[in-house]
């Protein structure tokens, strides 16, 4: 019989502040790989740190505004972060998606919580709908793991994305069938896993992962349909931590080449060797059928959750404008109609959002879901707009953000002082100053923070076609036909009988 109990022991105090929380990664027996050597302990790891930093500030945010970053919850009775949080009213996802934005102000990356929020909430009604139809007892074990994760303050990542294969094909008709995470062995206790997930955000900086399947399933894919909660260093899991762009600038010396040292992103690829997960972490388990729901409704929390952008790109903004004071064109005309272009782009995303939280509606379970059309628009905005906004940036900063030379050019006796000579801008503007501002630009254009802001804005929740498709679904077109022939004059006609 597994040891439920002994699963959390590890949690008995409660996580409360940012300090406990990067104090509980400590000493955990994680298998973790960057760059093809084993990382002994990620938390002293200086590439991996500032993204564990990142989420530690989801804990920080809590602290100082307890009303923003966290919850009372009445799963567990208790206040606890508000990334725990089962959303049971529009006011919910409305200030869920306020804090997303100004965690991203805060960070100015991917601060990695989102997923297993979203996850959270769509695990809470797939289950509770699953029991209703087939009399399993799937809602019950969920409220169990989710009331002890509230009372310990745990960070749960969310894992979905599968490598997939052959594209063209379902999980059963794989060569390889590990290509999607799937059940290998059901006994008693509990089922054993194997395969993979990919692009896992913050999975190395979590307590616990929620793993689910990636797409629609039929009954030939049952075992690949399931869902399970397992602790982050439960033995067969390995993680291989994913490159980002200059992610090693922070071991060169010195932390203005960073561009933003305190805060970064992470991925990684997560190998799964017969994993065992008890059958009280197990919350879906061949229901092949209720997969594409519990994707679905995955997707339309996820996809209004990157109102996190909006944070970011008020930081790149900000940067922007920055960089036009320092080049002392910040009046210019033309400077002041771009930095309006990325705001108005800015708040299109903020405001579509917002309105699919406003939009909500309460699903069996009594958790309340976005509006799916709306959450599906403010994803495609995402998809395009923060690339207009680094444009933008990029455009006001000019050409040194790319060609600036390095920290170590600015330390060095002898260019040193020619750096800081011809690199200055208006009056009363530090050399250095000027640097570390066109540095961050960088950093969130094309450097680290740019896979956050962009390159995961582009394929996170799904591709852009992902989105058009569920938008294309939702249309309406043959009503919206019907009123346009109305209004037209157009007269309705009977189609002869047959």
């Amino acid at each position: 019989m597994p040891d439920i109990d002994g699963l959390w022991a590890d949690f008995a105090r409660p996580i409360a502040t940012a300090e406990d929380y990067i104090a509980s990664l400590r000493g955990r027996r994680t298998n973790v790989f960057f760059m093809g050597e084993r990382v002994p302990e990620p938390v002293d790891h200086p590439v991996i740190f500032p993204s564990i930093n990142a989420m530690a500030e989801t804990y920080r945010l809590a602290s100082e505004r307890p009303t923003l970053g966290g919850v009372h919850t009445p799963i567990a009775g208790l206040q606890t972060n508000r990334f725990l949080h089962v959303p049971t009213g529009p006011d919910d996802l409305v200030a869920k998606h306020e804090m997303q934005r100004e965690l991203g102000r805060r960070t100015g990356t991917c601060f990695q919580r989102c997923v297993g929020l979203d996850a959270i909430g769509a695990c809470h009604s797939v289950t509770f709908d699953i029991d209703a139809e087939k009399a399993t007892s799937y809602h019950r074990r969920f409220l169990a793991f989710l009331k002890r994760a509230q009372t310990a303050n745990v960070v749960i990542g969310g894992a979905m994305t599968d490598p997939k294969g052959d594209r063209s094909r379902p999980p059963h008709l794989q060569d390889d069938p590990d290509l999607f995470l799937r059940i290998v062995k059901r006994d008693a206790d509990g089922i054993t896993i194997s395969g993979a997930k990919m692009h896992q955000t913050g999975a190395v900086n979590s307590h616990w992962l929620i793993v689910m399947p990636t797409m629609r399933m039929t009954e030939a894919d049952k075992d690949w349909a399931f869902v399970g909660a397992l602790r982050v260093d439960t033995p067969g899991l390995t993680y291989v931590v994913g490159r980002q762009t200059n992610d090693t600038r922070i071991v060169d010396g010195g932390a203005l080449d960073a561009g933003n040292a305190q805060f970064a992103g992470q991925e990684s690829m997560i190998v799964f060797d017969n994993v065992f997960i008890p059958h009280e972490h197990v919350f879906m388990a061949g229901e092949w059928s209720s997969a594409a729901t519990l994707v679905e409704r995955l997707t339309t929390y996820h996809r209004s959750s990157y109102v996190c952008k909006t944070g970011l790109g008020d930081v790149l903004i900000g940067a922007a404008a920055e960089a036009a004071s320092h080049n002392g064109v910040e009046s210019v005309s033309h400077i002041k109609d771009k930095l309006v272009e990325m705001t108005h782009l800015n708040e299109t995303i903020y405001s579509s959002c917002m309105a699919a939280a406003y939009r909500s509606k309460p699903l069996a379970s009594g958790a309340y879901l976005n509006d799916e059309m709306l959450s599906n628009v403010a994803k495609h905005n995402v998809t395009r707009f923060p690339f207009e906004i680094a444009r933008l940036a990029q455009d006001i900063a000019g050409g040194l953000v790319v060609t600036m030379p390095s920290e170590k050019d600015l330390q060095n006796n002898e260019i040193g002082p020619l750096i800081r000579k011809f690199l200055q801008g208006k009056s009363g503007v530090d050399t250095v100053d000027r640097m570390r501002v066109l540095r961050l630009i960088e950093n969130m254009t094309i450097g680290r923070n740019a896979v956050g802001y962009l390159t995961e804005s582009l394929h996170g929740a799904g591709s852009p076609q992902a989105q058009r498709i569920q938008i294309a679904r939702g249309m309406g077109i043959e009503d919206k036909k019907a009123r346009a022939r109305k209004l037209a004059g157009v007269e309705e006609r009977r189609r002869p009988s047959a």
